[in-house]
């Protein structure tokens, strides 16, 4: 997210935004006589696909003459056609909806929320509702006014941990300019595979994958990213490592770690599937579902008072149940 994104509208849904379309009246044209109900919508409602329209037929959305009728019905001119429309949940992702937060802080000018695991963080493809935009916007519906809610950075949907929130346009310019300073401070606890030796730092640009869409990959015209790690835990085969970032590139962990040779236990898109595991790991790796990655601590300067401030949330008991098996030595 740029600056600039800050100085917009909430992402082209402006506060006075109606999710519920009023209700449209067409008269049938002399020249469509003859034409099938569908056919004649679609010419008069080119905005609408049709096979949308042919959804809302079906549903009953769509009368003519007063009549619900069947997409094939044949129009006469002057026939009299009533639509009901309903948006496609793509349209109205910045509805508020009643989701549980966990929050570790809030005041005037921002809240830190502690996100659980499989919660989606913004509205996108596939995940049009139930995103912790949606919740945010239930607890504190002024967010309306503010571009994607507040939401400044991000975790994937299946990383646990710390992220804030700012509740004000001042608020997220400020930090908006505090992450593009790198001034904020991120550290994520990870269990990797193999054992790493030793603290080190990845320094490699990412992007896009260029063959597989849904991948990030390091790529020699990707954007700078800069991930540190620090080992704090050996175990039989795995290492349980805190990783603080410079930069917060999309999946930037996942894929820093996996081209040095660990990636992440867990991970079903970077190749986080240990092999020759016992059965007792086995069933812990399937528990957690995910990858071994929590948003641990953040540490940023209070937007308005200019204090610096750090916040720091424990490892869920899924990914703390992995730990204790490995720390049992069951490989």
């Amino acid at each position: 997210m740029t600056i600039s994104d800050a100085q917009q509208g909430a992402s082209g849904n402006p506060p006075d935004y109606n999710p519920n379309p009023a209700p449209i009246n067409l008269t049938i044209p002399p020249e469509m006589t003859g034409l099938r109900l569908d056919q004649a919508l679609q010419q008069l409602l080119p905005d609408y696909s049709r096979s949308r329209l042919q959804t809302w037929i079906k549903e009953k959305r769509v009368t003519l003459d007063g009549q619900c009728v069947a997409p094939k019905q044949t129009v006469w001119g002057g026939g009299k056609v009533r639509v009901e429309p309903e948006l496609h949940p793509s349209e109205t992702p910045y509805a508020a909806e009643e989701i549980a937060l966990d929050i570790v802080y809030e005041d005037d000018a921002l809240l830190v929320v502690n996100k659980p695991a499989g919660l989606v963080v913004h509205p996108g493809s596939g995940n049009w509702q139930g995103t912790m935009l949606n919740a945010l916007l239930h607890h504190a519906p002024q967010l309306a006014c503010i571009p994607r809610a507040g939401i400044v950075h991000r975790l994937d949907k299946d990383t646990s941990g710390l992220l804030v929130v700012a509740k004000t346009l001042t608020s997220q310019t400020d930090l908006v300019r505090q992450l593009q300073a790198r001034s904020v401070k991120r550290d994520y606890l990870a269990v990797v595979q193999g054992l790493v030796d030793r603290d080190g730092k990845v320094e490699a640009p990412l992007g896009r994958h260029p063959s597989q869409r849904v991948k990030m990959a390091i790529v020699h015209n990707g954007k700078p990213a800069v991930t540190h790690y620090t080992v704090l835990e050996h175990f039989d085969r795995h290492t349980l490592i805190r990783c603080s970032l410079e930069t917060g590139r999309t999946h930037q962990i996942r894929v820093h770690m996996q081209s040095i040779g660990h990636p992440l236990v867990g991970d079903p898109v970077y190749g986080g599937r240990p092999l020759n595991m016992s059965q007792a790991l086995r069933d812990a790796v399937k528990a957690l579902g995910r990858q071994a990655l929590h948003a641990e601590r953040l540490g940023l300067i209070h937007p308005v008072s200019g204090e610096p401030m750090e916040w720091q949330v424990d490892v869920p008991a899924d990914m703390a149940a992995l730990i204790e098996t490995l720390r049992h030595g069951v490989v």
